[in-house]
């Protein structure tokens, strides 16, 4: 899961310049970049900042001082956040105004953009916010399934979407990760940071310290994790979100800084390791997402633009299955930036051949924080299927990996 890695950070200048810009001098033969167009986009997005999760800090996790209080419930996207939403989706609108697929100033035609979220409030609520800053005082629908409803396309193991067997899927986690059991010690380092930063003082360390365990969830739709891992990534991730939401600054959880929480970061993006990316768990997770992707990407009409908003889940087992690690400034690799965007770009060259561009538009917890009108781009070349121009993956290839690579 690498590849050559190529990032830009900018602000809200033009970007044609950009886009224009080549890794590495093409190919004799292949499409040379400044014949590339952008045809279609579809772009899987994280929700943006939200307050936490119940249980997301487990109990019995000590700290030397209280939690910050958040100003919304539980789970919801809060209006630091969706102004952080739609300061991105600015960006992106000057960004689809560089390449012809909006008219500066105008709104979207009709079926020109599609917003599809998940159920929950806090990816509906981020849906809205992005489209406020992509198409202001337009009437772009976000849409969505109805409450209470379990939506297979974000959440394909709880719809019983994929036929799943638990026990391959433990078999292929241990493969993967070398065994849940040893995985606390690889991260030992980031879990002593973390006890330093939760400041409990305890020489046992602050959070629980039970055994690893994974098992089949009761319902045998899914598989379960006990243990340091889960314990203290779910931690980790509400250090990073109450910084980015700015809860942070004059109290003691200052000394939790950017610099730190890249670090911890690691712990976060671990859980991933388990649910997210071993092979037949991201070919299960991502499998509705990708049948989806290919229907835009091949399709003979249909919305120029799509955005995807879901959850960190979806955004690396997509990644997992493009072979990409998501690396961005300010996070550990393979975590997943609140807001940030996984963009599969569909180019068209001028002999009619296409090609699928993969990026990751993020904006750092600083940036996040303070409510900054920039973001960075990173380019995620495909292994193994980055032979077009720009190392872009020639369109049949693309879809050959994506079916070989998902489950129905």
């Amino acid at each position: 899961m690498t590849g050559r890695i190529t990032r830009w950070t900018r602000s809200l200048a033009p970007l044609a310049l950009l886009l224009a810009a080549p890794l590495h001098a093409a190919p004799r033969g292949a499409v040379r970049p400044h014949e590339l167009r952008v045809e279609r986009v579809v772009a899987l997005v994280r929700h943006g900042v939200r307050a936490p999760i119940p249980g997301e800090v487990p109990e019995g996790t000590r700290t030397d001082v209280p939690w910050p209080r958040w100003p919304v419930a539980p789970e919801r996207l809060t209006p630091h956040g969706a102004r952080a939403l739609r300061n991105e989706g600015a960006l992106a609108r000057r960004w689809l105004d560089s390449l012809g697929l909006t008219a500066r100033g105008h709104c979207p035609a009709p079926g020109q953009l599609s917003v599809w979220t998940n159920t929950a409030e806090r990816t509906i609520a981020s849906g809205a916010a992005l489209v406020e800053g992509l198409a202001p005082g337009c009437a772009v629908p976000v849409g969505h399934r109805g409450a209470g409803e379990v939506d297979p396309l974000f959440e394909p193991l709880r719809a019983g979407a994929a036929r799943f067997d638990p026990r391959a899927a433990i078999e292929s986690i241990q493969a993967y990760t070398g065994g849940v059991e040893h995985m606390a010690d690889r991260y030992r380092r980031q879990r002593a940071e973390l006890d330093r930063a939760l400041g409990c003082g305890d020489a046992a360390g602050c959070s629980p310290d039970a055994p690893a365990t994974l098992r089949p969830s009761a319902d045998g739709r899914a598989i379960e994790l006990s243990g340091p891992i889960r314990d203290v990534s779910g931690t980790a991730q509400v250090l990073l979100l109450q910084y980015a939401e700015g809860l942070t600054a004059r109290t003691p959880w200052a000394r939790v800084d950017a610099a730190s929480l890249r670090r911890l970061g690691a712990l976060h993006a671990a859980l991933f390791d388990v649910f997210s990316r071993p092979p037949y768990m991201a070919a299960r997770q991502a499998g509705p997402l990708a049948r989806r992707v290919e229907e835009r990407l091949t399709a003979r009409d249909g919305p120029a633009i799509e955005l995807l908003v879901g959850h960190d889940t979806n955004v690396t087992a997509l990644a997992a299955v493009l072979g990409v690690t998501l690396t961005a400034p300010g996070y550990a690799a393979g975590d997943v930036a609140p807001g940030g965007a996984l963009v599969l770009e569909l180019l068209r060259g001028r002999a009619g051949a296409r090609f699928v561009r993969v990026t990751y538009r993020t904006q750092s917890p600083t940036q996040l924080r303070r409510l900054a009108r920039g973001e960075s781009v990173t380019r995620l070349p495909i292994p193994g299927c980055a032979g077009g121009p720009e190392r872009s993956c020639p369109i049949g290839a693309f879809v050959r990996l994506l079916r070989a690579r998902t489950a129905d």
